[in-house]
């Protein structure tokens, strides 16, 4: 519930508490600051102990990783490099995150990993024709050719997963990582390399990584972020490793929705017996 103050200015949401017990979960990657929000969902890489004190929520944490999929989802026919409209040879280099979230610094960072890597090519997401339009100016600003640049647009669920099985490296967006998109290129075999930071939105994609055992591709700095996926492009046989390991994947607990469900109902009845307790009246 969403209403106005007197003045018709600041808004207090759930100010009539529609539920006892409020819970954030996904919709917001952040604190709310709504004292009417009691918890938020996450789990203990999401929000370390030591930032609780920096949300308004209390944390309830999540024992594997804060969030899950199924993995019942299918994938469209595996399309081939040309049908992509990528060159034969050379490391692909991809990001399908929303184009609101890439930052001019991150954008430096991709062209100079382009530059070091010679034969590389990075896909792009465009939402529109003025997207793809913009990036490729930036990409001519910054001295290398746009060929090298590859945009896709939107597409159906099936053939947007079976897109990340055409790439080699997926380059996460900083300070506002890839969520559910993350997941998507875990499930379907894609590396991914993030930078992470301190807000929920910057740890995202560590979280995950973290679930699935790939810490080392957890980056903390720009610099880092930068080398790692040059040295993964131009060392084949640390590469081919490292995607066997993510293919290896899809029983891993980013994907056991039931097991999710489970700790979830676990932790709403806990939550549920505690506030039932607290609520009861004293004794006379």
């Amino acid at each position: 519930m969403l209403l106005p103050d007197s003045q018709g200015c600041r808004p207090l949401i759930f100010a009539h508490r529609p539920a006892p017990i409020q819970i954030a979960y996904l919709g917001l990657p952040a604190t709310s600051g709504q004292p009417g929000i009691d918890y938020v969902l996450c789990d203990r890489f999401l929000i370390p102990e030591e930032y609780a004190p920096h949300y308004s929520e209390k944390p309830l944490y999540m024992p594997d990783v804060f969030q899950a999929s199924d993995r019942q989802r299918t994938h469209g026919p595996i399309p081939s490099r040309a049908e992509c409209k990528l060159p034969e040879e050379g490391f692909v280099f991809c990001c399908f995150n929303n184009n609101h979230k890439y930052t001019p610094k991150m954008f430096d960072t991709w062209v100079r990993i382009l530059k070091r890597v010679p034969g590389s090519v990075l896909v792009l997401y465009a939402k529109f024709p003025i997207v793809e339009e913009n990036l490729k100016r930036e990409v001519r600003q910054r001295g290398i050719d746009e060929k090298r640049v590859i945009f896709v647009g939107a597409v159906g669920v099936e053939e947007y997963l079976a897109r990340f099985a055409v790439c080699d490296l997926f380059l996460d967006t900083f300070p506002f990582n890839a969520g559910t998109t993350a997941n998507d290129a875990l499930w379907m075999g894609l590396p991914l390399l993030t930078l992470c930071g301190r807000s929920f939105a910057a740890r995202m994609s560590a979280a995950l990584l973290t679930a699935a055992g790939l810490d080392e591709l957890i980056t903390h700095d720009l610099a880092d972020y930068e080398d790692l996926a040059v040295e993964l492009a131009q060392n084949p046989e640390r590469y081919r490793h490292l995607r066997a390991r993510v293919s290896e994947l899809r029983t891993n607990v980013l994907f056991d929705m039931p097991r999710f469900v489970n700790n979830l109902e676990n932790i709403l009845t806990a939550l549920t017996m505690e506030h039932a307790y607290h609520e009861q009246p004293g004794d006379s």
